[in-house]
């Protein structure tokens, strides 16, 4: 048990923080509220439009963006959402990372095409 307290990255699932989806102000966050993913609802509530993804200076580094995007991606996933990423580090960085989430994302190419 002292690997894990003093090493916060160490190990996966165990070791993860809690996030909390926060339906009223449309944000997946962190118990002290400090680290979040904001989205907006779309198309009727058929598309989720992550529009930006923060964590403070002083808990960077700890992987804190990638599990608000996990926990944001299988949000969407149960709820049969599409996901537009409009934040970059979701677009430029954790997808180029975690590409088994593509299938995930919103596309109007894909309904003209039908």
């Amino acid at each position: 048990m002292n690997m894990a307290s003093t090493n916060p990255i160490a190990g996966s699932g165990t070791d993860a923080p809690k996030i909390i989806w926060n339906e009223a102000q449309q944000r997946f966050e962190t118990e002290d509220k400090k680290a979040y993913l904001q989205y907006l609802i779309k198309n009727g509530g058929k598309v989720m439009d992550m529009i930006h993804t923060f964590v403070p200076s002083s808990k960077r580094g700890l992987g804190l963006a990638s599990h608000l995007c996990l926990a944001a991606f299988n949000h969407a996933d149960g709820h049969s959402l599409s996901v537009i990423p409009s934040c970059s580090y979701i677009s430029d960085t954790f997808l180029p990372r975690n590409p088994t989430w593509n299938y995930l994302l919103y596309s109007e190419e894909k309904k003209s095409n039908l």
